[in-house]
């Protein structure tokens, strides 16, 4: 049986941690924030960003406004200790990436039924610091959903780690329009196809609001489209997660 959590949820606790993100990213680096005007003022809301860094999620929730909810990956194995605990204070719907994850999807799926915001990190994963090919959950949800989505682009946050006194290096997060809304009518492979299609354009407005060298398989430049050759498969295709031996997060 899935669990219909309610929108919103832990409003006070994650206020604090709001805060408190945005205190230690005063200290530890140049914010830079672009688009603040793109956030819209309520749901049903999917927000889908670039996945380079353990620490974007945080990011996101420094920035916005919602107490939102999200989907992510239910293994932390590069993370400091610190971080790993915060997905736990915060509340999340974990996937074991390399399995469907049905519970979750549906638990989501119902937050944005009720006019909630979600976030969701499309590539399901952080392999890499170049864009990546989307895998299927993000589109699933915008179109089981009908819910609008709003790009998030970030980039710099791995120069804060490991972190060394007295230097503030700068990150950006870049914040775009809102589109969609989707939908996927077919089956099976048909309905695999759409959803992909679907994850294409996510993708691409991500990478819209990224400069050239961290776009990866969408980048302009043929050298950097050469160079990011790999990067778009999949740690997970074959196996589910904490069975992948490498360095994967």
């Amino acid at each position: 049986m899935i669990e219909k959590y309610p929108y919103p949820r832990r409003q006070i606790s994650r206020k604090f941690l709001q805060y408190l993100s945005a205190f230690a990213f005063s200290l530890l680096s140049d914010f830079q924030i672009e688009g603040k005007e793109n956030l819209p003022d309520e749901g049903p809301l999917l927000v889908v960003a670039n996945h380079f860094c353990f620490v974007d999620p945080v990011a996101v929730i420094r920035t916005v406004p919602w107490p939102m909810e999200f989907v992510g990956g239910a293994e932390f194995p590069h993370a400091p200790d610190i971080v790993k605990a915060l997905p736990k204070l915060w509340g999340f719907f974990p996937l074991r990436r390399g399995t469907a994850s049905r519970d979750a999807l549906r638990s989501a799926e119902n937050i944005l039924k009720q006019r909630g915001i979600l976030g969701i990190f499309p590539e399901g994963g952080n392999w890499a610091e170049v864009l990546r090919p989307a895998r299927p959950g993000a589109a699933y949800l915008a179109s089981r959903t009908g819910a609008k989505i709003l790009p998030i682009a970030l980039y710099g946050f791995n120069d804060i780690f490991p972190v060394q006194l007295g230097k503030r290096p700068t990150v950006h997060l870049k914040i775009g329009k809102t589109f969609g809304p989707f939908s996927a009518n077919g089956r099976g492979r048909e309905r695999r196809q759409q959803l992909d299609n679907i994850g294409e354009k996510i993708m691409q407005h991500i990478a819209d609001l990224l400069p050239d060298e961290f776009r990866g398989f969408l980048a302009e430049d043929t050298e950097i489209r050469a160079a990011a050759k790999g990067t778009e498969i999949y740690p997970w295709d074959n196996s589910a997660e904490g069975e992948v031996v490498g360095e994967v997060h």
